[in-house]
């Protein structure tokens, strides 16, 4: 049986997709969401009503200095391909420096953050598996408060990870590729 193609809405801020079925998307038409304080710009790739159920994709794009969420681990198996700039890893608390074209293999359980470097926005592919319940640990760390990555406590929920995180992210249309 054909698999249908997926429904999609134009909106003021770009188009997004709103039905399971394959797609082809633009990031340059594509609908973003933005934290105007902190956590950079998302480019939704999955409809918010139906998520891939097995793998979830996005780009992250972070600006320098600035963190795409906090230090936490995953239950799932999770990659990160630098599309452009560059970022600074911490993982299992070290730092590591990434550029464009940079791969971070990210096993189950590895701690890990992703924070903005150089002298621009840094854009990041994120690929991860899904596994329900979602399982996630968000740890305090040293190394990962210096940038304000750090959850105040230790952990597993989200919500309290969270809770002193500023701002909320809104859609919003942001030229592609996105420079500085």
């Amino acid at each position: 049986m054909p698999v249908p193609e997926a429904s999609s809405e134009e909106t003021p801020y770009g188009r997004y997709i709103t039905s399971e079925g394959w797609f082809v998307l633009n990031l340059e038409d594509a609908l973003a969401v933005r934290n105007e304080e902190k956590g950079g710009v998302t480019y939704p790739l999955e409809p918010r009503t139906a998520p891939f159920p097995d793998v979830g994709v996005n780009v992250h794009v972070v600006w320098p200095g600035e963190p795409n969420g906090l230090y936490h681990s995953e239950a799932v198996q999770e990659g990160f391909l630098v599309l452009s700039g560059e970022c600074t890893l911490i993982v299992e608390g070290e730092e590591r420096a990434l550029r464009q074209w940079d791969y971070f293999h990210c096993p189950a359980e590895t701690l890990h953050i992703i924070v903005g470097a150089g002298d621009g926005p840094c854009a990041i592919l994120m690929l991860g598996a899904r596994k329900r319940p979602e399982t996630l640990f968000y740890p305090v760390s040293e190394v990962a408060a210096t940038y304000g990555a750090s959850a105040a406590k230790e952990t597993y929920d989200p919500d309290e990870a969270y809770a002193d995180w500023p701002g909320d992210f809104v859609p919003t249309r942001v030229p592609w590729p996105v420079e500085g």
